[in-house]
């Protein structure tokens, strides 16, 4: 990367290794207006909006584009760069539909912000497009593609980060827009309900499916009793709503605002995960002992899973028959409360509060639903506990703090980290190594299980066997990784995916984040794994005497699910 100096607005500024002019100019404390650029993803430049003017030849050029060189004097806010985004602004407002008070985005939409950053009262410009309707097939995300501005946010995060292409570009000139191949929904591509597309999205042209309305009713009817599981990456982002850094526990606060707004029962899914880990790690040792098939692939991403249906199907064998973590917990937790509902004549509807849209996707599934009835009645991202919060005019911060219930609010350091990308595979091989001295945790720290790289391997021993193991998140790397497997220029015993960059706490259901962010997240939830009082699921006290009460067989009936059979 080029080091030199530049003037930015008359004002002296060192550049070094910045990847462009905005990050410069960023650099300095000008915020750059922008709506195509997003640095975690290739530079587009289409918007316009972070135009600057060269001083000495008067030209103007999208600085995400640009190269910082040294001697560079370049101006931000001229009378000609205010009237061309003010021009662009009314254009993009001319072409959208500006119901504004009643948008899943309104006060959270960046249009709407830089309309009122930029002082635009007034569109002198008619809307003459043809009117399409919104897409609601999909159980995980909303299109409206009224409202969308064509910034090409989601088709690069769908093709580059994802790998899957889903949606683009289609038609030409004035009727452009976004839209699946053929213009078709959701529901009849190759969709793996991620949400990625949701989550950079700038405005309400790709939301997530809304159930705040249903959560409601069932918090106010009075022969319901609700109960709710909070996911570990949820309680490191949802105070960033409330002014809260990333990576701040929040939990014990949420539980309490959960209760005042009427929730019967708050347990943590930490407690499911550990399930997950004492079974993902017993039948890895299984497959040892057999001979395979490998690699076992980590079964806790949904996304991951509907990949591997779609389009991959030949690897649904080398899935763990593990339910994640959500499905083990409500397994359980529907067990123990059909007996306490016919006694007490009241329904239990059970809440997930998840990190993940594909969660939505997961608990509807044929396969996690007994009796009629899904075994999670119901998914909530973030996102949508964070607008029930304010909805109920609590603020988060000055809550006082109340643990999740017992007994199925207690759950190991090993649950805790399920959060952060390399946390499943660490907490299995914890469970399988014999070593179970803290030095043994030690080591584990500073192992390539941690760290950012999205696709990272490493070697273990357990036992007498050496065991490559592979940790990868973003689901356009696993595809990569797949690809190294099927020419035998790789070879794993145990991998973990993750199909969100970060994994869980880079979900699309939770506040927006780029990696920096992320990573505080994940760094919070290391911090409390290390606060822990035990770090391995097996020392978990209630999952061990529920896993010992229990035949080999029950327990698989229960905890396990077959892909395959679909």
């Amino acid at each position: 990367m080029a080091k030199g100096i530049m003037f930015i607005d008359g004002q002296r500024v060192e550049f070094n290794d910045e990847p462009n002019v905005l990050a410069v100019i960023r650099k300095v404390g000008i915020q750059m207006p922008t709506f195509c650029y997003y640095s975690d993803l290739s530079v587009y430049g289409a918007c316009r909006m972070c135009v600057v003017e060269n001083e000495e030849t008067h030209k103007i050029d999208a600085s995400c584009s640009m190269q910082p060189r040294d001697g560079m004097r370049l101006r931000t806010n001229t009378a000609r760069l205010l009237k061309h985004r003010r021009m662009i602004l009314k254009l993009m407002l001319a072409s959208h539909n500006c119901d504004c008070t009643v948008c899943e985005r309104s006060g959270d939409c960046h249009l709407q912000e830089l309309a009122l950053q930029f002082g635009i009262r007034h569109v002198q410009f008619s809307d003459n497009r043809e009117i399409a309707p919104k897409d609601e097939s999909s159980p995980a995300i909303v299109r409206d593609p009224s409202k969308c501005i064509l910034c090409g946010d989601c088709v690069r995060v769908c093709g580059e980060t994802i790998g899957m292409g889903i949606i683009d570009f289609v038609r030409r000139g004035y009727n452009m827009r976004v839209a699946p191949a053929f213009e078709r929904k959701l529901s009849e591509t190759l969709c793996i309900s991620c949400g990625q597309c949701s989550a950079v999205c700038p405005t309400g042209a790709i939301t997530v499916h809304n159930q705040i309305g249903d959560a409601w009713e069932a918090i106010h009817d009075p022969n319901t009793r609700v109960v709710v599981q909070i996911a570990p990456a949820v309680r490191v982002a949802v105070g960033e709503a409330f002014g809260m850094p990333p990576g701040e526990q929040a939990l014990d606060q949420l539980v309490t605002a959960l209760k005042i707004m009427g929730v019967d029962e708050v347990y943590d899914t930490i407690f499911g995960a550990d399930f997950t880990t004492c079974e993902e790690a017993e039948e890895f040792k299984e497959r040892l002992e057999k001979g395979g098939p490998f690699p076992m692939f980590t079964s806790c991403c949904p996304a991951w899973v509907k990949y591997l249906e779609n389009e991959n199907p030949k690897y649904l064998k080398n899935i763990s028959t593990c339910k994640s973590p959500m499905q083990m917990f409500a397994s359980v937790l529907r067990e123990q409360y059909d007996l306490k509902d016919k006694e007490d004549g009241r329904r239990t509807f059970h809440i997930a509060i998840m990190p993940c849209t594909a969660k939505k996707m997961e608990a509807a599934r044929p396969e996690f639903v007994r009796g009629g009835r899904p075994d999670v009645d119901m998914v909530l991202t973030t996102h949508e506990i964070i607008d029930m919060i304010k909805e109920s005019g609590i603020q988060l911060p000055q809550l006082e703090l109340e643990a999740p219930d017992i007994p199925f609010g207690l759950g190991s350091g090993s649950g805790m980290i399920y959060g952060s990308t390399g946390g499943v595979a660490e907490s299995v091989i914890r469970y399988c190594m014999p070593d179970k001295s803290k030095n043994a945790l030690r080591e584990l720290r500073f192992s390539p299980l941690r760290g950012k790289e999205f696709i990272r391997e490493m070697t273990v021993h357990i036992g007498e066997k050496e065991l490559k193991i592979a940790v990868v998140h973003g689901l356009a790397h696993a595809k990569d990784l797949l690809k190294e497997m099927d020419e035998g220029k790789a070879y794993y015993d145990l991998v973990e995916v993750m199909t969100c960059p970060g994994g869980c706490v880079g979900g699309a259901g939770q506040p927006h984040a780029l990696m920096p962010e992320k990573n505080q997240r994940a760094a919070g939830l290391y911090e409390l794994d290390n606060k822990a009082p035990f770090k391995r699921a097996e020392y978990n006290p209630i999952v061990s005497q529920f896993l010992k009460a229990r035949t080999h067989e029950e327990r698989h009936e229960l905890l396990h699910v077959d892909y395959t059979k679909g």
